[in-house]
């Protein structure tokens, strides 16, 4: 045999055998439980990256561990197709099209995650360019459409200048457009969205389904969700003849509202401003913070700005008028646009106050103060509990009082109204790009808005397009897609024009892979429900909210389309760690990207997965280290040389392993093998610590070679090595296919390791004959011995005595105390 293993001849081998034999393939075993486990899939960019590649392999890892355990395994992919950088890459080119850019890509890929040993079905493929696929992404919005949960409206949106098209609010990071960087802009368009806000509640109220969500997700989650309890209030405008509505979370503070603030862009600050002196000093305010974006106008660390506008409102708790200001910090995308301001409870008014000199009334008193706070003597707000002051009859009253009080009097009275409030806004999916699903509506001067038939999906992207961006979709430009036929009235009319943002495609392609094949429904909810919540999802921390939320609101809309019995798509999340270079994220503008080929052109695919499975716990960032895969490289070399040099030895034996008649030298060895069959199964069933299963794994390794160099060939205990040779291939295989599944066929197996029974171990197995007790003096170790694993704790604290190092400290007959801890430790305290 070779002494070194021969991964290009293996990989080669084992993959036509897998291919040919269809090994992947989905389990249908009725007898046997069900288990999805499944990665977000790529957009189809041509090559495979680190990222992918650790991603991939710690599915593949429960994959092919649950198989072994007896499970039927979904282990599906597909692909993320639709999107800008397919329709960049064709303008960049000039001579290739979107969907031939695509599915070269996707062909190469597909040849790179097989050439990684990935155990995916392939007959459960998904494409999401696919005309198969996106019919159903607008039937859904079809179905959505025809329920009011997708409408078209006039709004501003976001703008990226550079994708030239509209974006959500969610794919907006730090002002800037999340795909491409560039600054976003604002602009008045009519578009299409989803409502998502009408599954606000329950998206907060599943969060109890999701145990196995990282706490932060869900945190992040209901943060974005932002549900909030308070009341509208509406302040009188005397000049305008009109209400100023506010929404508040604190209506027991309404007595020390003493000025409002209006966003620059509220529609009423025109009207208030038109004709006056101020008007000129308010319009250059606003042109200002035009050029101040989001995130600095809501920093705690931005200066608060603002301009008196001239005219006043009417607090409706007791009629004083109070000023109106607009100021940068009050956004028209969140609540109202206004905000009535409390300075004596809140530091941010309060230091605007103090900035413009506005008056400051205190009306919430600390409990335990025995001096009324003055707003005027105030050095900063106070935010704190207590009992309301300065509020009339309500004086007196806890603040948890006074807000139901009050509320109840001022929604009787009619200016307020109880109501809750969402920071999270309907989910915006109009695109003015090409290569996207074409929404699905068709506009009639007689019938209005009409969705396409059923019968008539799908819409197709037509071909021959001009798709340079213009800020327009391009297949306006394309009248044979533009004009057809109203699905009513059957008059002339005109088809919709924008695509669909990718992250609709994105929100139900795990449920396809269920039924990828069907061609009358998108999928029957028997199928779907055979396999649905996945069990195990595993994908960046970076889509907690945009693909996450959108796929949440998706299931809760498919369930209330009664095909399936769940509300939530993800019974386990893993949110895996980057892969890191020089402790910066891999990129090719760092210069340092390590291409995933030349790991596996020099060392093969196995080392490359139990390297990058190795070197972190999958939750945590991973430093690249080239000394790291010479390590992984060198153990699986390990590995192929003991099982190989013992081959003669494994096979000539027929005797069955009694381990009552091994010397303790073996015992040790036995023991440690039952013991990382315990650690590995613990560790990738339900810890997800790949790191430390391999670990264990190496530990027996390097154990069963210290017993093979302490001994002769006639002194090894044969039927062991067989069992740890048998054993340590079994653990490994999830971790490194390719060589397992030699070394399994070497060992005189038929059937492929990847079918074959996961270990068990024996609990008796584990149980040690003899342990090491420490023995400290006044807390520093003296000594150690070794007694029987039952000793009682009379026994060993009587051989702790009878050590020659000890009883030089026993001699002057000084024991104050004996500290005993149950097979660690015996503590002697001596004065």
């Amino acid at each position: 045999m070779q002494d070194y293993y021969p991964f290009q001849a293996v990989e080669n081998k084992w993959l036509k055998n897998w291919e040919d034999s269809n090994l992947h393939k989905t389990g249908a075993d009725p007898a046997k439980e069900n288990y999805y486990v499944l990665e977000m899939f790529p957009y189809p960019s041509g090559n495979l990256h680190m990222g992918h590649v650790r991603v991939y392999s710690i599915g593949d890892v429960i994959a092919r561990y649950k198989r072994m355990k007896g499970y039927n395994v979904l282990h599906p992919m597909g692909w993320d197709a639709f999107g800008l950088p397919a329709e960049n890459a064709a303008i960049k080119h000039g001579n290739i099209h979107p969907k031939e850019w695509t599915w070269d890509n996707i062909a190469h890929m597909k040849e790179q995650m097989k050439a990684m040993g990935l155990s995916y079905d392939w007959d459960h493929e998904v494409t999401t360019a696919a005309e198969d696929y996106y019919k159903w992404t607008q039937w859904f919005f079809t179905q959505m459409f025809n329920d009011d949960l997708a409408y078209k409206k006039e709004s501003t949106v976001n703008w990226c200048p550079s994708c030239e098209t509209v974006l959500a609010n969610e794919q907006v990071v730090n002002d800037a457009c999340e795909r491409c960087g560039t600054e976003v802009d604002l602009r008045d368009l009519e578009q299409w969205f989803l409502k998502i806000t009408d599954y606000a509640d329950r998206l907060l109220a599943d969060h109890k389904e999701l145990d196995g969500w990282p706490e932060k997700v869900k945190t992040m989650q209901k943060n974005w969700i932002g549900r909030s309890e308070g009341c509208r209030v509406n302040f009188a405008l005397p000049k305008l003849e009109k209400d100023l509505e506010v929404f508040t979370t604190r209506p027991d503070t309404l007595f020390g509202a003493t000025y409002m603030v209006l966003a620059p862009e509220h529609p009423y600050v025109a009207e208030l401003t038109a004709g006056t002196k101020k008007e000129e000093e308010v319009q250059e305010f606003i042109q200002k913070v035009k050029k101040q974006k989001e995130q600095e106008r809501t920093s705690a660390e931005t200066e608060k700005l603002g301009v008196f506008t001239g005219a006043y409102a009417e607090n409706p708790v007791n009629g004083k008028k109070i000023p109106i200001y607009i100021a940068n910090y009050v956004l028209m995308g969140y609540g109202t646009g206004a905000i009535m301001a409390v300075p004596a409870h809140d530091q941010r008014d309060f230091d605007f106050a103090q900035k413009y000199d506005i008056e400051i009334t205190a009306v919430i008193q600390p409990e335990n103060q025995k001096e009324e706070l003055i707003g005027s003597k105030m050095k900063t707000a106070y935010t704190g509990d207590g009992y309301l002051i300065n509020s009339e009859k309500y004086n007196g009253l806890q603040v948890e009082e006074a807000f139901t009080q009050m509320t109840a009097d001022f929604s009787e009275a009619g200016f307020a109204k109880l109501e809750t409030n969402y920071r999270l806004r309907d989910w915006l999916i109009s695109r003015q790009r090409y290569w996207g699903a074409p929404i699905p509506i068709i506009y009639c001067d007689d019938c209005g808005a009409v969705a396409v038939p059923e019968e008539d999906l799908p819409v197709k992207l037509p071909h021959d397009v001009e798709f340079s961006p213009t800020g327009e979709s391009p297949l306006k430009q394309v009248d044979s897609f533009v004009n057809t036929s109203c699905p009513k009235c059957g008059k002339a009319a005109k088809r919709e024009t924008d695509t669909m943002d990718t992250f609709v495609d994105s929100s139900w392609y795990f449920m396809r892979y269920a039924d990828p094949k069907n061609k009358e429904v998108p999928f029957t909810k028997e199928k779907l429900d055979q396999w649905f919540p996945v069990d195990q999802y595993i994908g960046g921390i970076e889509h907690a909210i945009l693909h996450l939320l959108y796929a949440r609101f998706f299931t809760k809309v498919v369930y209330d389309m009664d095909l399936t019995e769940h509300v939530e798509p993800f019974t386990n999340w893993l949110a895996q760690g980057m892969v890191l270079k020089d402790g910066a994220k891999m990129s090719k503008s760092k210069g340092n990207v390590v291409d995933p080929k030349d790991i596996l052109d020099e060392y093969g695919a196995d080392t490359a997965r139990l390297f990058i499975l190795f070197a972190a716990p999958p939750e945590k960032d991973l430093e690249w280290s080239d000394k790291g895969v010479e390590g992984a490289d060198r153990f699986l070399n390990r590995v192929w040389r003991f099982v190989t040099e013992n081959l003669e030895l494994i096979k000539d034996t027929n005797s069955k392993l009694e381990s009552s008649k091994l010397d303790p030298d073996a015992k040790a060895l036995y023991r440690t093998m039952h013991a990382s069959i315990k650690k590995v199964s613990e560790d990738i069933g339900s810890r997800l610590n790949f790191n430390t299963a391999i670990s264990s794994i190496m530990e027996l390794t390097n154990e069963v070679y210290s017993y093979l160099n302490d001994r002769s060939s006639e002194e090894t205990n044969a039927p062991l090595i067989k069992a740890v040779a048998e054993n340590l291939v079994l653990l490994l295989a999830p971790f490194a296919p390719f060589i397992t599944e030699e070394l399994w066929e070497l060992l005189g197996h038929s059937k492929n390791v990847h079918k074959s029974d996961w270990p068990v171990y024996q609990e008796e197995a584990l149980k040690k004959d003899e342990l090491t007790i420490v023995i400290q003096v006044n807390g520093k170790v003296r000594d150690k011995i070794k007694i029987a694993a039952d000793a009682s704790e009379e026994e060993v604290k009587a051989q702790v005595m009878e050590e020659e190092k000890i009883k030089d400290y026993l001699a002057d007959g000084n024991l104050v105390k004996t500290i005993y801890i149950p097979q660690k430790l015996v503590n002697l305290v001596i004065k």
